[in-house]
Parts: structure tokens; sequence; C-alpha cells
């Protein structure tokens, strides 16, 4: 992971008294697994104040949940085909996201999940997408986004512990 990554990470988490983090994807499809990786290494590690979601690919179902945590920071992790490297990751804020032709696994768009989300709770939202070497199915992430994850992972805990 980037250092940017991380930096705008810690930043944006300053002051934040009610967390969700929210990881999106699919188990069978490789690397599409990262965001849910991510949320099952934090399981049992971090502060009360953190929600964690295991998403898969319908984050719509998690709607309620997040409403009704009432959070002031919601966090997305998901794998998006960006066209960069293997492993690479951006923070993205709720704004930027049509300017991304990002592929993902699940139906409805990131965009309108956000919107409501916003909407609903006036969270601050940031989705830090990875990039993947396969979406293929298949268990298992590759070695450059197992990489990226153990490094968020670490990083997560250090903000969120």
């Amino acid at each position: 992971m980037a250092d940017q990554t991380e930096q705008e990470l810690q930043a944006w988490f300053v002051g934040a008294k009610k967390v969700v983090v929210a990881g999106i994807g699919n188990p069978n499809r490789s690397d599409d697994y990262v965001g849910l990786k991510i949320v099952e290494e934090l399981q049992d590690k971090v502060r009360g104040d953190v929600c964690l979601l295991e998403c898969e690919t319908v984050p719509e179902s998690f709607l309620l949940d997040i409403e009704e945590y009432y959070p002031t920071h919601v966090l997305l992790i998901d794998a998006a085909v960006l066209g960069h490297k293997a492993g690479d990751t951006c923070l993205v804020e709720l704004d930027a996201v049509p300017a991304f032709s990002a592929v993902t696994s699940h139906v409805l768009p990131l965009r309108l999940f956000c919107e409501y989300i916003q909407k609903s709770t006036t969270a601050k939202i940031r989705l830090l997408l990875i990039e993947p070497k396969s979406m293929d199915f298949a268990e298992g992430l590759s070695p450059e986004v197992q990489a990226t994850a153990k490094k968020l992972t670490k990083t997560l805990l250090s903000l969120l512990s």
C-alpha cells in the first residue's frame, strides 16, 4: 500500500466517533475477496465503536444496519478494476466515484449505495479500492493483493484499536 493511502486514511479518521467498515466482494472470485478478507482480519481486534460488516456482493442488504448504527464515518473496502498495478489502492471520495470506470462484482452501483448512506446518516464516506490481479473464479488472493491486504489490515488496526 502506498504511504499516501495510509496518510489519507489517518487524516480521514480524525474525529471519528462511530465507524462502519464494510468489506464488499465475492469470496469465490480470487482478489474480489480482498474487502471481506480485511474485515475478517479486523474481527475482535477493533474498539467497541467500530462496526464491521461482511457485505459480500450485496452491500445494499446492510443499509438498515448502517443507518441504525448512526456512524460518523463509513469505509467501504472493495476490489475494483481501475487500470492500475495489482495491489494498488485508492481512497476515493463519493464525489469522485463517477470519474472511475471501476468494474466491481455487485449489482447496485456503489455511487447509489453511498448516496443513500450519506443522506440517511450524514456520515463521512470513503471507498478504499484495491486493484485486483484476477477476478476469476478461484479461492484465495494473489500475492500482490494479499500483501496489500496485510498492510491495510495493519494500518486499520492501528487506527481503530
